[in-house]
């Protein structure tokens, strides 16, 4: 019966997740539908609010038992958000519409829509609805078996659900995962996890001050401690600390019993706490477990729960058992047994408890007449709940073998009727070209008789007109002798003045055009003058910045040489003569100092190693940026700061000129973010494409205000905004105060 009870409690609390997730207003889901039914159809038709009222809506009816309408609904609203630029929309349906599919069995269907989900979150920058979707995604794997896979969107959910701010929403489905999280970790013993996500379950709940997630977390808490203590039963704080929850869920329902809608939870929480005193407390606190089983078989009763009318029952008949008031034990025994009956869904493994256990009361009572009885009852409801097993499990084998045997004939049924379209859709094709051709050829006959009638009316009139025409052409001939000497002589003085008139129009084009030539050339050659100017200036400026990088990269190199060879020399030879000085000196306290001093000379050369190195590192010309970068961000990084590089599509191909460029551009850069910035972690990052390269330095300091940056222009940023000039690069710059600071700069290779 002990275990029989654990697994209730997790069945319940399971039950409180999906109502928690699914109907806030659980026992009032008529109302839900209208209120929900409501706010949809208000919401313009196609707008983003109706999209987004249509899920809840759609789980609302879904859980009323309206599933097809739920699923008619999804589909066309999904139609709809398929359109909108924005995939949120269509991902947050769709992932709903998975979920509702994997509870309806069509496995199938689940996964396809939760790929259109993953598909559509990817065309949106709503980092709620890509955590939701992963949010569904580890929901069905977890139904699926796969608590590992399920788990790792979970995580990558929340990623998401903090980039985004903290409304209701994020808190309620922040807190949907943690709950789900805490389930699995308490199926695995993994009692730290376990109480990892059970505290952020109760945090989220109070943030929220919603009295039935604050039940919910107060339950959660409780059992897992019950659990744990199950366990480590030595460890008496744990279950001190599953009666103080218990009870703390107890308190909030009565303190809002007017916002909670689900009275048998208060019969729940009394019948854990009650199973808790009478299981792991002594004899004198065991009376307190009556008290909470007497309010459960209270509110029980009240709501018709009659499983935990029988949970109350069996609880009072343990302690009747335990005080051996037999004749108790057995009247609260058979009570349980009597409410177990009248429960519409009567739990088998609830039955064989209370038969076993009135067997052996009666067997005690020497009644053996009564314990053959019920110990018969035990076993027939065993054979029940055995055969009832295989029975499933051969029906379950069953539906799903026709299931796809259903399945390959509608597939080959559709390929049939897709076959006959095409058949049918060929022969009307070939129909209506046959219809067409012989409407042409009917066409084409009228078309000719009436060409034969025009051309005989044509040839008529011809001939009339031939007539005409020739009586014409005499009576014309004579005018047109007249007419041609009139002509003649009007086409030569108007051939004379056309002529004049061209010469004169030409000349103007002529002239018109030389002068927009020569205005044209001294134009350009006044642009070409000034670019040359400007030529010589760029490349004045260019050679001056060359000219002043090599002299700084020269004296850094002569400078970095004297310090190696010079002090470094000194420094080392000073050591040696310590040294030397220190095996014959014999007195101690000299002895010491000695050898505090050639710790002092250690820390020296190694500071001036370090210091000729940033001056000119010999790793920059004989293995070039790269080895020289990962040896750089070696020696900058140490227990309170962490400095890292990569690099990616890196070809190695840089000139060795602006190799050391971008190295001391890095290197100024990393230089500000230690001594300004006040960093812990340092991000460079090296990459190029086929024509520029592109550098990005990231740190996680107090950040600055780049606006008063560009007013007060720093040496440091004078250095770097000279040498990326004479890289003919850009650079942008963003910080911002407490988070830290990204700047990107790129030049053409």
């Amino acid at each position: 019966m002990k275990k029989h009870r654990a697994r209730r409690k997790l069945l319940h609390l399971l039950l409180i997740l999906i109502v928690g997730l699914l109907s806030p207003y659980y026992g009032r889901a008529q109302t839900v539908v209208d209120a929900v039914a409501k706010s949809y159809h208000n919401a313009a038709a196609g707008s983003e609010e109706q999209l987004l009222q249509s899920g809840k809506y759609a789980q609302a009816l879904f859980f009323n038992n309206r599933k097809e309408e739920a699923m008619d609904l999804l589909k066309k609203d999904i139609a709809v958000g398929r359109k909108k630029k924005d995939g949120q929309y269509a991902a947050y349906l769709y992932g709903i519409m998975a979920m509702n599919n994997l509870v309806l069995e069509d496995s199938i269907s689940a996964f396809n829509n939760l790929r259109q989900a993953r598909v559509f979150s990817e065309k949106t920058k709503d980092n709620v609805t890509k955590g939701y979707v992963l949010y569904c995604e580890g929901w069905m794997w977890l139904r699926y078996g796969k608590e590992m896979t399920a788990i790792e969107s979970f995580q990558k959910a929340l990623n998401y659900y903090d980039k985004a701010p903290e409304t209701d929403l994020v808190i309620s489905r922040k807190t949907a995962i943690y709950k789900e999280l805490c389930s699995v970790y308490a199926n695995w013993r993994a009692y730290e996890q376990q109480q990892k996500y059970a505290e952020l379950t109760l945090q989220m709940a109070k943030v929220k001050n919603n009295p039935m997630d604050i039940f919910d977390a107060y339950m959660i808490m409780g059992y897992m401690y019950e659990e744990q203590y199950r366990t480590n039963i030595t460890e008496l704080s744990l279950r001190n600390k599953a009666e103080h929850y218990y009870q703390q869920a107890i308190k909030t329902y009565q303190n809002n019993k007017d916002k909670m809608a689900i009275p048998s939870d208060l019969s729940f929480a009394a019948v854990n706490l009650a199973n808790l005193y009478l299981q792991y407390y002594p004899q004198n606190d065991q009376q307190k477990g009556l008290g909470y089983a007497d309010l459960a078989l209270e509110v029980a009763t009240e709501t018709r729960q009659m499983s935990q009318v029988a949970a109350a029952y069996g609880i009072k008949a343990d302690y009747s058992i335990k005080t051996n008031k037999n004749e108790d034990a057995e009247k609260y025994l058979l009570a349980a047994l009597a409410a177990l009956i009248n429960n519409p869904m009567e739990d088998k493994g609830v039955s064989l408890s209370l038969f076993a256990k009135l067997s052996e009361l009666y067997e005690n009572e020497n009644n053996y007449e009564k314990a053959l009885h019920y110990y018969k009852q035990y076993v027939k409801v065993f054979e029940e709940v055995y055969n009832a097993r295989k029975l499933e499990q051969a029906q379950r084998l069953e539906a799903q073998f026709e299931k796809e045997r259903q399945k390959q004939a509608l597939i080959h049924m559709q390929l049939e009727a897709e076959k006959r379209e095409q058949t049918i859709s060929l022969m009307h094709a070939l129909s209506g070209q046959q219809f067409q051709q012989l409407e042409n050829m009917k066409l084409n006959e009228q078309n000719q008789k009436q060409v034969l009638e025009v051309i005989q009316l044509e040839a008529d009139k011809r001939g009339q007109e031939l007539k005409l025409a020739r009586l014409e052409m005499q009576k014309r001939a004579q005018e047109l002798k007249i007419s041609q000497q009139n002509l003649a002589y009007k086409s030569k003085t108007n051939t004379y003045y056309f002529l004049l008139a061209c010469a004169f129009f030409l000349s103007a084009i002529f002239l018109y055009y030389a002068y927009r030539q020569r205005e044209k050339t001294l134009r350009q050659k006044e642009n070409l003058h000034l670019l040359e100017i400007d030529q010589i200036k760029q490349n004045s400026e260019i050679s001056n910045l060359k000219a002043m990088l090599e002299g700084q990269e020269s004296e850094r190199t002569r400078l970095a040489r004297d310090l190696h060879d010079g002090l470094g020399g000194l420094l080392s030879g000073t050591r040696i003569e310590l040294s030397q000085l220190s095996e014959k000196v014999t007195d101690k306290p000299l002895e010491k100092n000695i050898s505090r001093s050639l710790s002092h000379l250690d820390i020296a050369v190694d500071e001036l190693r370090r210091i000729a190195h940033n001056l000119m590192p010999e790793l920059l010309l004989k293995y070039g940026l790269e080895e020289t970068l990962k040896e750089y961000v070696r020696r900058m990084s140490h227990e309170e700061m962490e400095v890292t590089v990569q690099f990616i599509n890196y070809s190695g191909q840089l000139p060795a000129e602006k190799q050391i460029i971008v190295y001391r551009i890095i290197q100024e850069l990393v230089n500000n973010a230690i001594k300004h910035a006040v960093a812990h972690q340092i991000y460079i990052q090296l990459s190029e494409n086929e024509s520029r390269m592109f550098i990005t330095v990231e740190d996680d300091g107090i950040g600055f205000d780049p606006v008063k940056l560009n007013g007060q222009r720093s040496a440091g940023m004078h250095n770097i905004q000279s040498r990326l000039d004479f890289l003919k690069g850009t650079m942008y710059i963003d910080s911002q105060n407490g988070i830290g600071t990204t700047i990107e700069l790129d030049f053409p290779l």
